[in-house]
C-alpha cells in the first residue's frame, strides 16, 4: 500500500491520509531540541499493514535530520524503537 506521509508542524503532527480516514502520530515540542512522541493512531481497518511503522519511521528520520531528541512517550513508538535500533541515537536520555 502507497501512502504519503505529511508533517504538520503548526498542529505537532505526522499524518497519512488513508481513504478519506487519517493515520497520525502525535508530538509536543519540550525544548529548542527535544521532542515528545505521544501517540499514535491508525484506524482500525487499517491495522496490523504497518501504517503505523511507517509514520513513527518517517516521525524518527525527521527527527534525527533535524538534529532533535525524541522522548517515546507513547507505547507504540518504544515498540518501533525496539525493532529498529538504528534510531537509538535519537532517543532522548535525560
Amino acid at each position: 500500500m502507497q501512502i504519503d506521509i505529511k508533517h504538520d508542524q503548526d498542529r505537532q503532527r505526522f499524518v497519512a491520509q488513508l481513504d478519506g480516514k487519517e493515520a497520525n502520530l502525535q508530538y509536543s515540542q519540550t525544548d529548542e531540541k527535544t521532542l515528545d512522541y505521544k501517540s499514535t493512531f491508525v484506524p482500525e481497518e487499517y491495522r496490523e499493514k504497518g501504517i503505523g511503522e511507517r509514520i513513527v519511521l518517517e516521525a524518527l528520520g525527521f527527527a534525527r535530520d533535524n538534529g532533535y531528541e525524541v522522548i517515546p512517550s507513547c507505547p507504540f513508538v518504544r515498540h518501533v524503537l525496539e525493532e529498529h535500533s538504528e534510531y537509538d541515537d535519537v532517543v532522548a536520555r535525560k
